[in-house]
């Protein structure tokens, strides 16, 4: 396969999947991965693709947002895996059995998964301003569910603004299981929105511990409302696709990681 057709069959992986991988590709193409470092660089070149963190995704996809649905079902298994080994961080051990613990769960397509995990005898105060998580939570008898309220996003069915930032001013929390788009060393935490930026940034100061939960795939992505750093987060948990290096540069920066 000649480098143009190679290239070509990379941007149509990159606009399906939304992110490819240098190594992923290497293998698939059965080329070195220094082929596949100068295929996507002559696609960045070219405005087709923007280099991220071990690979690419398609151009203008920093500032794209895809719907509930769409992110749902990206990264499905990683996302079980994560929210799983998430309930071990709920207050009072794995479910929050006997607890009477306080905790905030993010909007998210993981958050989400992680309310679908909690026990019905689970005993916890949930606060959550996603629709999607509340949903979820309704139905557990021994939970004090509070639903912070706002305008409406209908990409995330998150709520937002002044009325959601009032509300979280007003109250300290255990643990935030915290959700975002991209994450990075040097780029922080971000998303694409700002209304949903301001709304994290008041999560992470209501809460006494901050755990994120992020699959390895958003390593690296930056987008355009920064809401925080790495060091605001006292644990990642994420998957099997974070390198261990990487781990490890995000341990010694002060982050504990889970790779589930």
């Amino acid at each position: 396969m000649y480098a143009p057709e190679r290239q070509q069959e990379i941007l149509r992986l990159a606009r399906e999947g939304g992110r490819v991988d240098v190594l992923s590709l290497a293998e698939q193409f059965q080329v070195t991965a220094e082929t596949v470092r100068r295929d996507l660089k002559a696609l960045d070149r070219a405005g087709l693709v923007r280099r991220v963190h071990g690979g690419a995704i398609p151009a203008g996809r920093l500032d794209f947002e895809p719907d509930l649905a769409e992110r749902d079902a990206v990264a499905a298994d990683e996302k079980q895996r994560i929210a799983r080994a998430a309930l071990a961080e709920l207050p009072g051990g794995e479910g929050g059995a006997g607890s009477s613990g306080n905790v905030i769960l993010d909007a998210g397509t993981t958050a989400a998964r992680l309310a679908a995990e909690i026990p019905l005898e689970a005993e916890l105060t949930v606060v959550t301003h996603g629709l999607p998580v509340a949903a979820r939570l309704a139905d557990h008898p021994g939970l004090t569910l509070h639903l912070v309220g706002g305008r409406i996003r209908h990409r995330t069915r998150a709520a937002v603004d002044d009325w959601a930032l009032r509300a979280y001013r007003e109250i300290n929390a255990d643990v935030l299981f915290l959700a975002t788009n991209g994450f990075s060393l040097d780029g922080g935490l971000t998303t694409p929105d700002l209304a949903e930026a301001a709304v994290k940034r008041a999560l992470i100061a209501a809460a006494r511990r901050v755990v994120l939960l992020a699959d390895s795939a958003k390593f690296g992505q930056q987008h355009f409302a920064r809401f925080g750093e790495l060091s605001d987060v006292d644990l990642l948990i994420t998957d099997t696709g974070l390198s261990p290096d990487d781990a490890l540069a995000i341990e010694r920066a002060g982050t504990e990681v889970v790779r589930a």
